[in-house]
């Protein structure tokens, strides 16, 4: 009976696995206490990995890595039994596994250096194998409140926590899904060479463009450099309606299919409860206009957004991504590893190689001149995504770099970006934090 509190204090007092970052870092591992619990749960850089790690309390059950590794963190899953029989015969205290992550530290740490105090998350990814090496999410909470052995002190952090206004709960990076806005011409700019356009393939890019069957018109908001410009230019200066009348051309079928090629309508990363990203199911022209474009019901995850970038630095193969390598058993015998699995290929090698180098453009000559590092070709796009008139938009960069050899993908959002509407925000709000952890990488 998990309402038995003997059951629960046997468990609460039991000498936990490590959860490790790269290198061995700990960052969540159990010491002993003096008081009725003899070991205490300890997150030595608690904020940096609250995302990853959850908490693991008495009263408010764990989150995070803590909760889906809990039996062999606990010492007590199945592949322990023959250790747990040792350890009774023995009188040893029973120990638990240890889980290793694929979190790089210094990455994580230029990643939540850069986002700072701004509200929103950052997910770094190996496109080569879909390695996480860095989430981060903000604002972000201390699970060491949470793990507390005052029961009532812990859970009144916890309720403090969970009612606040500003979610510091909320895993943004994997959990939660936003209007990707320009980052979403990405998926369009490939279902167009699928379809067998070129990057020099013309579109028409009037200033603005009346939504089929409507009075509204969608406006650009940037100068497009013409009114018929090659995809490679809509990409440059993410023009608006060179994007919606490709999506026109299209139509929605290819669009979808590309887009869930890149993994949108699946749920990724379960070890942390991803959620899954969205494109909408039948649109009226109007709609789909829109949607190429990343808005209308496009709904994606900084997660989702990291994987578009790795599968086209990844010469166009998807890598299913993942943040446990492996759980070590206390004498260090590995009891499960990771195998990386490819999920899907999204482009053609050929397609693949013209996006990246679109893609190049963005950075060195367009909109996402934020996010150059010195020496090191680095591909990206911009995304400035509106959900509702009345709150401030959302600022989004996608990148990967180098472009020979790519090293790391990145996605970014910044809610709430306060900056005019029209300017394009994840050039200025974004770039500069992928750029940040781009150059911790490398």
């Amino acid at each position: 009976q998990p309402q038995n509190r003997r059951v629960r204090d046997a468990e609460f007092a039991q000498n936990r696995g490590a959860i490790l970052a790269a290198g061995k870092t700990e960052i969540a591992k159990t010491v002993p206490s003096k008081d009725r619990f003899k070991y205490q749960r300890v997150y030595p850089d608690g904020e940096l990995y609250a995302v990853i790690t959850g908490f693991y309390s008495y009263d408010r059950a764990s989150t995070g890595l803590e909760r889906t590794y809990n039996a062999q963190l606990a010492g007590t899953d199945d592949a322990l039994f023959v250790r747990r029989l040792v350890d009774m015969a023995t009188n040893k205290t029973p120990e638990g596994a240890s889980v290793q992550t694929t979190i790089v530290p210094k990455i994580q740490k230029a990643a939540a250096d850069a986002l700072g105090n701004q509200k929103g998350a950052v997910v770094a990814l190996d496109p080569k194998t879909g390695a996480v090496l860095a989430l981060v999410t903000s604002p972000t909470f201390d699970p060491n409140d949470i793990a507390s052995h005052d029961i009532e002190a812990a859970g009144k952090a916890y309720d403090r926590l969970a009612s606040n206004s500003q979610h510091p709960l909320s895993n943004r990076a994997a959990r939660e899904i936003y209007p990707p806005g320009s980052t979403f011409k990405l998926v369009t700019a490939a279902a167009a060479l699928a379809d067998g356009k070129t990057p020099n393939s013309r579109v028409d890019a009037p200033d603005r463009l009346k939504l089929p069957g409507t009075s509204i018109f969608l406006p650009n908001s940037t100068n497009c450099g013409g009114t018929k410009i090659t995809i490679t230019q809509a990409l440059k200066v993410s023009c608006n309606t060179a994007f919606a009348n490709l999506g026109l051309d299209l139509g929605e079928d290819n669009l979808r299919e590309q887009a869930q090629l890149f993994g949108f309508d699946r749920r990724h990363l379960p070890d942390l409860g991803g959620v899954a990203s969205q494109f909408p199911d039948k649109m009226d022209d109007a709609q789909l206009a829109l949607s190429s474009i990343g808005q209308f019901d496009v709904a994606a995850s900084p997660l989702q957004m990291a994987m578009v970038s790795a599968a086209i630095a990844n010469d166009g193969v998807l890598m299913d991504p993942y943040v446990v390598k492996s759980v070590l058993a206390p004498d260090l015998r590995p009891i499960e590893t990771h195998q990386d699995k490819e999920l899907s290929t999204a482009m053609t090698p050929e397609n693949a190689k013209e996006l990246q180098q679109m893609m190049s453009v963005v950075v060195s000559q367009g909109t996402g001149a934020n996010a150059q590092v010195p020496g090191v070709e680095v591909g990206g796009k911009t995304g400035t995504a509106q959900s509702d008139p009345k709150r401030k938009p959302f600022a989004w960069f996608t990148s990967f770099a180098p472009l020979d050899d790519p090293a790391i993908a990145v996605a970014v959002i910044v809610e709430d970006a306060d900056i005019p509407r029209n300017d394009i925000a994840g050039g200025r709000l974004a770039a500069p934090i992928a750029r940040a952890v781009m150059q911790a990488a490398l």
